[in-house]
């Protein structure tokens, strides 16, 4: 399950979970779609993966006998930051910005 970082880790931009700007690489890395886009060139700073919308959980149980939604399972209130330097986030993403995620 998800856990729905709070945070970009990036700008520290406040991401909740309904945030239709979020960003993931398939570890969680988050980033907001700015820094995805303009900083990143959709390469995750750590992984060298690809970036994609985060799926949205629904905040209440739709379901009934199911513990589903946020209601249920909460998003993270832990912050992460990148351990990455500018420099090396240049390096990553151009070097992998040309290469498809597929082929990374």
């Amino acid at each position: 399950m998800l856990e729905i970082r709070p945070n970009c880790e990036w700008c520290d931009r406040d991401l909740p979970p309904d945030s239709a700007e979020a960003r993931i690489c398939s570890y969680e890395c988050t980033y907001c779609a700015d820094c995805a886009d303009k900083v990143l060139h959709n390469v995750c700073a750590t992984c060298g993966g690809n970036l994609v919308p985060r799926p949205i959980r629904p905040k209440v149980n739709h379901r009934d006998g199911k513990a589903l939604g946020l209601v249920n399972h909460p998003a993270s209130t832990r912050r992460v930051h990148s351990q990455w330097t500018l420099d090396q986030v240049r390096d990553q993403s151009e070097r992998l910005k040309n290469v498809p995620p597929d082929q990374r």
